[in-house]
């Protein structure tokens, strides 16, 4: 008998491994996946029977007779048919969960190479045009179109050229990089062979952090079974070291090459000047996973998906305080309620959904009066938003605002490169400008539960109303390191950092300064009340 069981690692931290083993010693023939990206239902066990896969989850090691007889408790039947599967839109992770990673016989048995074999057999610019004509955008940031990217380096002049993936993946709540290489590095293999034939490049590198040990693992086996396929094209892996600021992609360049990763200077663009001195494509591992697709089945089939500009689907990743936490393909256009409350199930406490965050630490927050939002570049973009990696991150109503700011200013100031002063400088003063109003506020703003969420439905961290910037410890110590006496009105520094988000959006050399403004002005605008402000930005004006 055929068991499928993920080797995703959410899934072996939730005890896959010890469930395959069982199944292994019952005598039963079992086949490791990826996972399906539902982790509610983890560890999931399929069984192969005369009607297809069934479904159980989630399963313990000590279920083996129950599953194999059919009595589980667990029994989901048939995976594609649960609604969290049926409603959605596979193009890039269809095989995500259904094959054996690296096993090639399953990955061509999947439509596997389809995609590289078609654009080979076309010219350069033929394939260009065809991710141009499909609406690709990236995946992993501000949503620039990938063809005019590739072809911009196709029309460079170089001695080499050069294919890097950006898979350092560092938002929080976000995965879907990892679960792709984990679970069909093929994939992306296949769509860095494709971008280097469109280019006219040879080599290319697959940039990982290195808090992903399996990924790597998994990655550097399938390049080397996939070495015949790919050739004369060559692919490595570059381990990161972990510093945040190397998903932006100069920094990026530069620690491959060796060196500190921090910020080049544009331009030149790495499109003309990158890896090395040479015209690079730097593309996202879902930019790149999506190209396959769109050279097998055609530019029209990928472009028909999607709202406005943004066409094709998104791999939205549900993440925080939610009930059903997990990855979840769809085409844009979708609404943000309904991927938190349809989707998502709502909050895994139980309790209000107050705030959720889109597009990792640097995205703004919105309230569920934003709901109604299409999940679509664009419309984030005049929202004051941004969708980047697609991470979305749900907050109850036990979230203390104040703090989520302030943790965008730490985060920023903790991982800054320290090239730039905006970034480097502002992010600090922005915490002490937040210190200054969390000790500053009355009591009476704090939520119900007189307590902060840190982590979603985590840890909590309980305020001592004794600490005030009037009268209290805190907000003498802060006062003491002031240079000169300020005025400590709530509104004073609230404009105050606002100034700052300002300067730091518009001066930073790189989007991690200057997308920090974001999740600050944005807890301001739509929860003034967690800062001791009576009105938002947009009550006032009205």
């Amino acid at each position: 008998m055929k068991i499928y069981v993920s080797r995703d690692m959410a899934s072996v931290a939730l005890g896959a491994d010890d469930v395959a083993q069982a199944f292994t010693e019952a005598g039963c023939d079992v086949i490791r996946t990826g996972s399906r990206g539902l982790f509610s239902i983890e560890p999931l066990v399929e069984v192969e029977t005369a009607d297809g896969r069934i479904g159980y989850g989630p399963v313990g090691p000590g279920d083996v007779a129950a599953v194999l007889d059919g009595s589980h408790a667990n029994r989901l039947g048939h995976i594609d048919a649960l609604p969290f599967f049926a409603g959605q839109q596979r193009f890039t992770f269809a095989r995500c969960g259904v094959i054996d990673p690296v096993c090639l016989d399953d990955y061509v048995a999947q439509g596997g190479w389809k995609g590289l074999d078609a654009a080979r057999a076309l010219a350069p610019q033929a394939v260009v045009d065809a991710v141009k004509a499909s609406g690709l955008r990236g995946r992993g940031g501000a949503g620039f179109p990938t063809g005019i990217k590739w072809q911009t380096v196709l029309d460079a002049s170089g001695t080499e050229k050069y294919i890097v993936c950006n898979a350092d993946e560092g938002d929080s709540g976000t995965f879907a990089d990892r679960m792709l290489m984990e679970g069909d590095p093929y994939c992306l293999i296949e769509g860095m062979a494709i971008a280097a034939h469109a280019v006219g490049a040879h080599h290319g590198y697959i940039y990982i952090r290195s808090e992903y040990p399996f990924a790597i693992y998994t990655m550097r086996l399938a390049i080397e079974r996939a070495v015949q396929r790919i050739a004369p094209f060559t692919l490595e892996v570059r381990e990161g070291a972990g510093a945040y600021v190397c998903g932006e992609e100069t920094a990026l360049l530069d620690s491959i090459e060796g060196k500190r990763g921090q910020v080049r200077a544009k331009p030149p663009l790495p499109a003309l000047k990158g890896l090395f001195g040479q015209p690079t494509v730097i593309n996202n591992v879902l930019s790149l996973a999506a190209v396959p697709f769109i050279l097998a089945e055609g530019a029209e089939a990928y472009a028909g998906v999607g709202f406005g500009r943004s066409r094709g689907t998104m791999p939205v990743q549900l993440a925080g305080n939610v009930r059903h936490g997990g990855l979840y393909e769809i085409g844009f256009g979708i609404t943000l309620g309904e991927l938190v409350n349809a989707i998502g199930g709502g909050t895994a406490s139980g309790r209000p959904v107050r705030a959720v965050q889109v597009g990792g630490p640097l995205g703004a927050y919105f309230p569920p009066g934003m709901f109604h939002l299409p999940f679509d570049y664009e419309a984030f973009a005049a929202a004051g938003g941004l969708i980047g990696h697609a991470g979305i991150t749900v907050f109850d109503d036990s979230v203390d605002m104040a703090h989520m700011a302030r943790f965008a200013m730490e985060f920023c100031a903790v991982e800054s490169c320290g090239k730039c002063t905006p970034c480097r400088i502002g992010s600090t003063r922005g915490v002490e400008i937040v210190d200054r109003i969390i000790g500053m506020r009355p009591p009476a703003v704090m939520p119900a539960n007189a307590g902060i969420s840190l982590l979603a439905g985590g840890a909590e961290e309980k305020r001592d109303p004794s600490l005030r910037w009037d009268d209290g410890v805190l907000g003498k110590a802060l006062y003491s390191r002031s240079p000169a006496r300020i005025d400590t009105s709530l509104d004073a520094q609230s404009d105050l950092l606002r100034d700052l988000c300002d300067t730091m959006k518009y001066g930073s050399l790189c989007a991690l300064g200057g997308f920090t403004p974001y999740p600050v002005l944005s807890a301001l605008d739509y929860f003034p009340e967690d800062f001791g402000l009576a009105k938002s930005v947009q009550e006032a004006a009205e």
